[in-house]
């Protein structure tokens, strides 16, 4: 088998449980043992959406789609900090001010286009050749450098104090909780990730996506060829 699988992550999954998943799925399905299958970029264990995994040969093509721009519909909390940045970490009460819509647009003006991000420390990236989260949950302190990142747009839903929702077009490597959090510092309220949903990566769109459930049910519908 070779192709993509296009699948809406639940929330609770981990992207390795669902690959695994999808593996178990795909030997049961083939009666193969050995059968390739990886994704070409972590989603949060919390959020849920699109998560493109790679079967067979197309595992090569990985990278390839893992530098697609992607799309996110977003909720964040004011007036708390996190120390993971979303609903998982200790929080800390920041201000608890109620910012005028207005304030949110003004802020958001200043985070749009090519900016200078610092990724979270909670983060899979590697740090001195271990992953930066592993380090931050034994408690280690380091310092993750900034990397340019582009926010191609990012639009004003709705305001309902203290939570405000947004949808954001990003380029790869973007993360979506040190926006959040630098928002919120921005406004002096402090704020972190309540909710994620990862909507499309580059093309491909979570209409296009199966749920692990259909997925089990119709193994062969599921993969696409592209």
């Amino acid at each position: 088998m070779d192709g993509l699988i296009l699948v809406d992550k639940e929330t609770g999954w981990s992207s390795f449980d669902v690959v695994a998943k999808i593996r178990g799925v795909l030997r049961a399905h083939t009666g193969v043992k050995k059968i390739k299958v990886g994704h070409t970029g972590t989603l949060d264990p919390l959020a849920t959406g699109l998560m493109i995994v790679v079967v067979g040969s197309y595992c090569k093509r990985a990278e390839e789609f893992s530098k697609l721009d992607k799309t996110y519909e977003v909720t964040m909390k004011l007036g708390y900090t996190s120390s993971t940045g979303d609903e998982e970490g200790e929080k800390t009460a920041v201000d608890s001010r109620t910012v005028t819509e207005a304030e949110i647009h003004r802020a958001f003006e200043a985070f749009r286009g090519d900016i200078q991000q610092i990724p979270p420390a909670f983060s899979a990236i590697k740090v001195n050749g271990q992953r930066a989260y592993a380090r931050a949950r034994a408690g280690e302190t380091f310092e993750l450098q900034p990397r340019s990142v582009t926010i191609h747009t990012l639009n004003f839903v709705e305001y309902a104090y203290p939570f405000v929702r947004f949808t954001v077009d990003v380029s790869s490597g973007t993360y979506i909780r040190s926006l959040v959090q630098d928002i919120g510092s921005s406004l002096g309220t402090g704020a972190y990730m309540s909710n994620l949903r990862r909507t499309s990566v580059g093309q491909f769109g979570i209409e296009q996506a199966h749920t692990i459930e259909e997925i089990e049910q119709d193994v062969e519908g599921a993969i696409d060829k592209h």
